[in-house]
């Protein structure tokens, strides 16, 4: 009797180790659309992502290249100060988007353009998304707008 107690102790174990495993394979499959990675503009120009590829990528909006094409359809360059990206954006813009101001914005590549889904800009005048200040810091070219000028 001993012997089968221990015996059906291990399989109810193993079956529940086994149920934990499918468990969490079927929460990471299911997490695999919602998981948009960041990527600066030299990371997405050095490595290009994958065709079809959700991402997220930041910088700044370049200035002089806001085009405001016919109906909603918006197109401007993304920049590091390094390498910049083209963006294509249909839809309204966020009222504090604006040239030479933090962006992030959501989307994929196609054929060599962002093509992008949602856009955030900044909150306010000193505000900009720690993914582009971490960004701008690894270029060597970020400014502190709360440091006074020396």
């Amino acid at each position: 009797m001993k012997g089968l107690k221990k015996q059906r102790r291990i399989q109810i174990i193993a079956l529940a180790a086994v149920a934990l495993l499918g468990a969490t394979g079927l929460v990471g499959y299911a997490m695999r659309d919602g998981i948009n990675f960041f990527r600066s503009p030299t990371q997405v120009v050095e490595q290009p992502p994958e065709s079809g590829e959700v991402f997220r990528i930041g910088g700044l909006v370049e200035e002089g290249s806001i085009i405001r094409g016919q109906g909603e359809t918006v197109t401007f360059r993304v920049t590091d100060m390094n390498q910049s990206v083209p963006v294509a954006y249909t839809g309204v813009l966020p009222d504090l988007f604006a040239e030479g101001q933090g962006m992030v914005g959501t989307g994929s590549m196609v054929d060599g353009t962002f093509q992008a889904t949602e856009i955030l800009a900044k909150h306010d005048e000193t505000y900009m998304p720690k993914e582009v200040v971490d960004a701008l810091k690894e270029q060597g070219v970020y400014v502190d707008p709360n440091q006074p000028d020396s």
